[in-house]
Parts: structure tokens; C-alpha cells; sequence
């Protein structure tokens, strides 16, 4: 005689425990929140360091007081945009171990100049941004569109820094 099982969602015939379709979609969309945590959390940490990186160089490369508060302000920014996205979960979502994509190129290990540094950093933020503000849009889009508003920031101050004749020593 088969007994009833006390678990609503699991059902038993003679293979044994059978996972019910609510259960399955409950896994699923924990699955999928994992998933977007883990990328906002990595962009979110890549463009904070990469604009930290681009603070310094105007900081104590070119003294730029005014470039550098703007970098400043920016990171500041950026953490207070993303306190919506949920930092804690994002933290608590984190694997490095298991990230397929955590190893750096030949390209990364090399920087011949500041400018360089500058440029490969800008870029990541740029980068990382684009990846905030389209993965943002999907829980929220005042989040998406302030870090949009961000990256163009991001690309007038490039401009500015990397054809500042001091940062190239001239």
C-alpha cells in the first residue's frame, strides 16, 4: 500500500521520488537568480577596481585633483546605483572557484606606460558598465539608466586623461 507523501511538491510511485513541476520552476528560478547575481557581482567588482586604477593614475601620476574626484565620485556613484541590485546577495552568490572565465591573458600581464594603464583600465570599466546597465534592466531599469549615464561619463573622462600631456611625460 503507498503512502502519501507529507511533501506537497514530491510525489512517489514504484521509481521512487518524482520532483513536481512547481519545485522544478522554484530550482529554475533560483538558478537564474544565481546566475545574474554572479555577473552583476563580477562586473560590479571589475568596475570598481578599474575605476579605482584610473583614480590613482590621475591622483598620483598626473595630480589632477579635478579628475580624480570625478573618478572618485563615479565609484562612489556606482555602489549607491547598485545597492538596489542586492550587494549582500551578490556577495553571498560569489564562486570564484567555479568562474570558467577567472584566468587573465598575456595581454592583461603587460603595460609599458601610465597611459596604458589608464587606457586598459578605462576600458574594463567602460566594459563592465555596458554588462551593468543591460543586466540591470532586468529588475531595474532606473538603475540601468543611471549607469548608462555613468559610462558616457566614463568616456568624457578618457578623452580627457589619455590626451593630458603629462600622462604621456610631456
Amino acid at each position: 500500500m503507498a503512502s502519501t507523501p507529507t511533501n506537497p511538491f514530491l510525489r512517489t510511485d514504484d521509481r521512487g521520488p518524482k520532483k513536481d513541476k512547481a519545485q522544478k520552476h522554484n530550482r529554475r528560478g533560483a538558478d537564474l537568480e544565481s546566475k545574474f547575481l554572479r555577473v552583476i557581482d563580477a562586473n560590479f567588482n571589475r568596475a570598481k577596481e578599474g575605476l579605482r586604477v584610473c583614480e590613482d593614475v590621475c591622483r598620483f601620476w598626473l595630480n589632477d585633483t579635478a579628475m580624480t574626484k570625478k573618478l572618485k565620485d563615479l565609484r562612489h556613484g556606482l555602489t549607491k546605483v547598485m545597492v538596489p541590485l542586492g550587494l549582500k546577495e551578490m556577495i553571498m552568490g560569489r564562486d570564484v572557484g567555479g568562474d570558467v572565465g577567472s584566468k587573465s591573458t598575456k595581454s592583461e600581464s603587460r603595460r609599458d606606460k601610465p597611459s596604458d594603464i589608464f587606457y586598459a583600465n578605462s576600458q574594463r570599466v567602460k566594459e563592465s558598465l555596458r554588462v551593468l546597465e543591460e543586466f540591470s534592466k532586468l529588475k531595474n531599469t532606473k538603475a540601468a539608466q543611471a549607469i548608462k549615464a555613468m559610462r558616457y561619463e566614463v568616456y568624457v573622462i578618457e578623452k580627457k586623461v589619455l590626451t593630458a600631456r603629462a600622462l604621456h611625460g610631456k
